[in-house]
């Protein structure tokens, strides 16, 4: 897989990724009685969720730049 498909597929395959994520978080909000009793507590945990990932990945890029850097 070259750089352009795989570049393709992060502009086109996140915006959907996104979408189904959200989804899910109207389903499990509508349908659970602890997410709507608890609501920012669910916010919360929905939240970190997109923000650990995107931190798992910028460090594993990081460390492997840092790695062929040296």
């Amino acid at each position: 897989m070259d750089k352009d498909t795989r570049f393709a597929f992060l502009v086109i395959g996140l915006p959907f990724l996104g979408l189904i994520y959200c989804f899910l978080i109207l389903g499990v909000m509508m349908t659970s009685n602890v997410a709507q009793d608890n609501p920012v507590t669910t916010g919360i945990i929905f939240g970190v969720i997109p923000l650990g990932t995107a931190m798992f990945i910028w460090i594993r890029a990081s460390a492997k730049a840092y790695k062929k850097k040296k």
